[in-house]
Formats: structure tokens, C-alpha cells, sequence
């Protein structure tokens, strides 16, 4: 499937909106495993590089930036409603997180490190790492947790689902799962994927 590379591990950290990859993350972070997360990366990117700003002006037909800084909301509406521009978007965006992200990756000391990205699979991104983890959840639970906080409605939920590849599609191509509704323990199961990195890492380095 993907080329395994033992020392210096990458896994890939994946999952729809709302399915709680920031909070899996964050307890990576406390086993001390670094974690470079493509949206941050992608906004940096998208609000200080000129030529950035300057094509994605273009790509929108209008100035996203009036106010000095990206109108995220406009440009959310115009790429979600219209596929073209999404992916005109996502060929500007992606290779440039991807340079960001080797360049990280090549000044870290830990065993591995994590990659994490909602489009992981449809950016390309896949491609960079070694094993892969989704992150999943209920429908239901994941549209009330970007509710609450992003202030979208419903319907603007919904939509970035749409356009988002299916949980069951995921986990096909994953090699682990981890299950993040309001009744899972992820910390078990966290811990368990890191052990199975660390034994593998251990073994191919004997």
C-alpha cells in the first residue's frame, strides 16, 4: 500500500468536521509526539504569502481581503457552492502546506510525528505518511460540535460534509480507528496506536 518507513515514522491523523481530530491530537502532544496541523498551516499560509493572496483574489473574482485579512466566511461560501473553485483552491493551498510540512517534519527528534488534515485522502496528503488514523464520530454529535463552535448553521454544516470523503471510505484506506463519540474513551485507544508505532519502530530498527 503505502511505503513504510520505520525510523522517523509519520502518521497520518484524518476524520470529517467535527470528529474531534484536534482533541486526538492533543493527547499525542502529552505522549510528546509533535503535531503539525495542515488547516493552521493552510490559513498562515493563505493570509501572509502575497503571491497566495494575490491568486486567490483572482481564483474568487474579488478582493477576499478588504479588510486586511481573509474574508473566511465569503471565501467559505464561494468554494463550498461551487466545486471548480474548491479544488482551484485546494491546487494553490496543498503543495504549499506540503513544503511546510517536510521541512518541519526533517527538524523533529521524536520517533514519529503526525501529520493531521480533515482531506487528508483527497489532498494528496496521504502519500506523505506512513499509517494513517480516522478519527470518527456520529453525524449528529460532529454537526452539534461545529455548531457551537464555528456558529454555522446546519445547512453550512452539512455542506462542508458533503464535500468531505464519507467516514466508512476512511476507514477502508486507514489502518487505525478511533472511535471519538460523547461515550468513547479515547485515551485507550490512543495509547494503544502508539504503542503499535513504537513496537514497529523498534522492531525494524533491531
Amino acid at each position: 500500500m503505502r511505503k513504510e518507513k520505520k525510523p522517523g515514522m509519520k502518521l497520518g491523523i484524518t476524520g470529517g468536521i467535527g470528529s474531534g481530530k484536534t482533541t486526538v491530537c492533543r493527547v499525542f502532544n502529552v505522549l510528546g509526539i509533535p503535531v503539525f496541523s495542515a488547516d493552521p498551516a493552510a490559513r498562515q499560509i493563505m493570509e501572509n504569502d502575497e503571491g497566495i493572496i494575490r491568486r486567490i483574489n483572482s481564483i474568487a473574482g474579488k478582493d477576499l481581503y478588504v479588510n486586511g485579512s481573509l474574508d473566511r466566511m465569503e471565501l467559505a461560501t464561494l468554494i463550498f457552492n461551487d466545486q471548480s473553485l474548491l479544488e482551484k483552491v485546494n491546487l494553490l493551498i496543498h503543495p504549499v502546506v506540503f513544503d511546510h510540512f517536510k521541512r518541519w517534519e526533517k527538524e523533529q527528534t521524536t520517533p514519529y510525528v503526525i501529520l493531521e488534515a480533515a482531506i487528508l485522502f483527497e489532498s494528496g496528503a496521504s502519500k506523505l505518511v506512513d499509517k494513517i488514523a480516522t478519527v470518527v464520530a456520529p453525524i449528529e454529535e460532529r454537526v452539534d460540535r461545529v455548531i457551537s463552535r464555528n456558529r454555522l448553521s446546519r445547512e453550512q454544516v452539512m455542506d462542508r460534509m458533503r464535500n468531505q470523503m464519507d467516514d466508512e471510505t476512511r476507514i477502508k484506506l486507514s489502518d487505525f480507528v478511533i472511535p471519538n463519540s460523547e461515550n468513547d474513551m479515547i485515551i485507550p485507544a490512543i495509547l494503544k496506536i502508539h504503542e503499535n508505532i513504537l513496537t514497529y519502530i523498534n522492531i525494524g530498527t533491531r
